[in-house]
């Protein structure tokens, strides 16, 4: 069972809080010490070295000043922007619209060798054709209350999946659940696009599609959609942010669950009958 997503998040402002407590003990400094210092409640400094409120660079920054520990504090602020970057709100990415959270994946997609894929609710991204593109994001954007720049993110989405689709040096394992077929984002037209676009994504040198059938005996259950990019980063997907998980441990927890999702599909022609079959009951 993978890990909560939030658990390297939570870990690592554990660590933080865990650092900053060692700072002022080595000072010698009580906490009431420390709060005087920098001019707080003594209630903010227990939050901080609990980890119930993450600390910004200028927390720390005076933090270091009054334990004397200044050449410390550069560390520790990249240490909690690192943190910080595990979990990553929507609303902090979206506010400028939806296409420059587009561009910025552009990097990853292209250092990454290996992606990972199980999608449990809409089709991935890599694989979406426009209509089916701009109906989703058109839902996000209205129902996250961002700037209205649909049509240019989903051009940046196709480009960027166009980019490394049908690049030799990429390969792609997508495990989708049947659900994600029988989900009509958009009207029946965009979803037979869509599906339509699947089947012959399937004869890509480098893609492996495969679909969970309902039918399936469950030996793993759904969970959120999730991407492993070759075997450093795992990337979940929840209403109101991205986790990102680099920790080792659970990076595997995520490798284990891709790995028994995958044993669950079908490939090949029974993967493809699944596909016709939820276009059939498009009528």
């Amino acid at each position: 069972m993978p890990a909560s997503p939030s658990s390297s998040v939570q870990a690592a402002r554990k660590a933080v809080a865990d650092r900053l407590r060692e700072i002022r003990r080595d000072a010698g400094l009580s906490g009431s010490a420390v709060a005087l210092s920098a001019g707080w409640y003594k209630s903010k400094v227990s939050r901080l070295e609990n980890g119930v409120t993450p600390p910004s660079s200028a927390d720390i920054q005076a933090w270091c000043r009054a334990c004397g520990a200044e050449d410390q504090a550069a560390d520790l602020i990249a240490a909690a922007r690192s943190a910080d970057n595990m979990y990553v709100e929507w609303r902090r990415v979206q506010r400028s619209g939806l296409r420059q959270l587009q561009e910025s994946y552009l990097p990853l997609y292209e250092r990454t060798r290996v992606f990972r894929t199980y999608c449990s609710n809409v089709v991935p991204g890599v694989l979406q054709t426009h209509a089916y593109a701009m109906a989703l994001l058109r839902s996000i954007s209205t129902f996250h209350e961002t700037p209205d720049d649909v049509a240019d993110a989903v051009d940046a989405r196709l480009d960027r999946s166009a980019q490394v689709v049908r690049n030799s040096d990429h390969c792609f394992a997508l495990v989708l659940e049947e659900s994600v077929l029988r989900h009509r984002v958009g009207d029946a037209e965009t979803m037979a696009g869509q599906l339509g676009y699947l089947l012959a994504a399937m004869a890509f040198p480098s893609v492996s599609l495969g679909v969970i059938p309902f039918a399936a005996e469950r030996r793993m259950w759904m969970i959120e959609t999730f991407t492993v990019y070759d075997e450093e980063q795992a990337e979940a997907e929840l209403l109101t942010a991205r986790v990102n998980v680099t920790t080792p441990t659970e990076v595997q927890q995520y490798l284990k669950a891709f790995r028994e999702f995958a044993k669950l599909a079908v490939y090949g022609a029974d993967a493809r009958a699944l596909i016709t079959a939820a276009i059939d009951s498009l009528g």
